[in-house]
């Protein structure tokens, strides 16, 4: 064992002479370490081959002079993201609608059939038009739009195109502390922020990628899209022509994104010089060439492993769900019924917040799937105890301004809430899932939802103030 000693003494000396020696170090010492290791290998090349002729810069590297320059690389990442947006939500609209449709005739047919045994009337609400119904809504607003949003994230994937968002992106995430790498994680999110988190595996470094799974809540995932479409619509693009409709309606959503995008950047950077302290890891990224995509690759990775898994979690967490609206909005005290009692408990809180009661409402029964925020609340204004989408156009207008008092701060704050709020219950169960730590759940839990009371006070009694 004394043996030992002299070469357990060195290593310690030499370890704490290394610990003394990194804080002399440039923050920019990786870079100029690896720019440094390219330049000789350039000159190398330059030495030891000869070319014949004239030398043409290659298809990938002309390309790549726009996608990842300065000047270009970040507008274009947008008009890219864009694109897939109202992809995404034009091509869902109709099977949406569709599938929807089939679900409750599904749901129609069992509850006659129901009937006409005898079976119990409060049996039959609380498992089809409570249970089933909201396992319905659940599926008919998540597949449709995952089975677009996740198969052309993966072809912009198999194309080479997500590590030059990356790339594009690293110096913003350097700056907040965190990895390159956490704005494909990011990118994930848009469709579910349950495999934006599964996403956060491809960051090595265990701090950032807690960075990365702690903030990829501030990115709506398509389950928000619904509450943000209506709100653009309704009164954002409603008071434009109506030949500027839907693309103010989709600057609107995309002004949501990037505010997104900026508290993304914003929390990173104070998880990274506080409770997760550290210095950012180096983020060397040689970039793959472009290549065709493979179909079969884009249809499994998209539709199996991302869209198939990410609905069940869903559907698992959302069942409750229904059952608890339908008590909630059936069970009858003092002539009201209870969701009209926890509404009006609410109330004071949510106006100070710019809200109301219904809402603040409908995102506690919407844990489970923010995909019945929009129904929820609609039954409990309506009084209908089952969730209906039933209202739109001048009707769902009449319905919110005239007869329950919102306005454009409800509106705007209500986009604020829905951004910021927090995650769903399948995301909290991954977030578990991935970290294993009750304190780090409890953080990605609840920090966004503080965060998102904090920004919707400030907003409301700032322009009250100013009124």
């Amino acid at each position: 064992m004394n043996s030992d000693t002299p070469d357990r003494s060195s290593a310690e000396t030499l370890l704490a002479r290394a610990d003394a020696l990194q804080g002399t170090l440039a923050r920019n010492f990786r870079d100029e370490l690896v720019q440094a290791i390219y330049s000789d290998a350039g000159a190398i090349a330059q030495r030891a081959v000869r070319h014949v002729g004239e030398t043409r810069r290659t298809l990938d590297e002309t390309i790549d002079r726009i996608v990842t320059s300065r000047l270009f690389g970040l507008p274009l990442m947008l008009v890219v993201l864009a694109a897939v947006f109202w992809v995404t939500v034009t091509g869902a609209n109709y099977p949406s609608q569709l599938l929807a449709t089939g679900l409750f005739w599904i749901e129609a047919q069992c509850a006659a059939l129901f009937d006409a045994l005898g079976i119990p009337v409060w049996i039959t609400g609380l498992l089809w038009h409570g249970t089933y119904r909201g396992l319905a809504w659940v599926v008919s607003v998540m597949l449709p739009p995952m089975a677009i949003f996740f198969p052309c994230f993966t072809i912009l994937e198999d194309l080479g195109y997500l590590p030059r968002v990356a790339f594009n992106l690293d110096w913003l995430f350097r700056k907040a502390g965190a990895h390159g790498k956490q704005a494909l994680t990011m990118s994930m999110g848009f469709g579910c922020n349950a495999a934006g988190i599964i996403a956060c595996r491809v960051i090595d470094s265990p701090r950032e990628r807690l960075i990365a799974i702690l903030t990829n809540n501030f990115v709506p995932c398509n389950g928000r899209f619904p509450t943000l479409i209506m709100l653009a619509v309704l009164f954002v693009a409603a008071q434009f022509p109506a030949a500027l409709t839907s693309v103010v309606a989709a600057g609107t959503i995309l002004m949501v994104v990037v505010i997104g995008v900026l508290f993304t950047l914003i929390i990173s950077a104070a998880l990274s010089r506080t409770v997760l302290k550290g210095e950012a890891s180096a983020f060397t990224l040689e970039l793959p060439p472009y290549r065709r995509p493979s179909i079969g690759r884009i249809l499994y990775t998209s539709l199996i492993d991302r869209t198939i898994f990410v609905l069940w979690r869903a559907v698992v967490v959302a069942a409750p769900a229904g059952a608890v609206i339908w008590i909630l909005g059936n069970v009858v005290v003092g002539g009201q019924s209870l969701d009209q009692h926890v509404a009006g408990f609410l109330n004071p809180l949510g106006h100070a917040i710019g809200l109301d009661g219904v809402i603040l409402l409908a995102y506690i029964i919407a844990i489970p799937a923010n995909e019945i925020v929009v129904p929820t609340m609609l039954m409990v204004y309506m009084s209908t105890g089952v969730m209906t989408e039933e209202v739109s156009g001048g009707g769902l207008r009449s319905l919110l301004i005239d007869q329950h008092g919102w306005t454009l701060l409800t509106a705007v704050n209500l986009m604020l809430f829905s951004l910021l709020h927090n995650p769903c219950a399948t995301t909290i169960l991954t977030m578990w899932k991935e970290t294993r730590s009750a304190k780090w759940t409890a953080l990605g839990a609840l920090m966004p939802l503080g965060i998102a009371f904090a920004v919707c006070f400030i907003v409301a009694q700032t322009v009250r103030l100013l009124a």
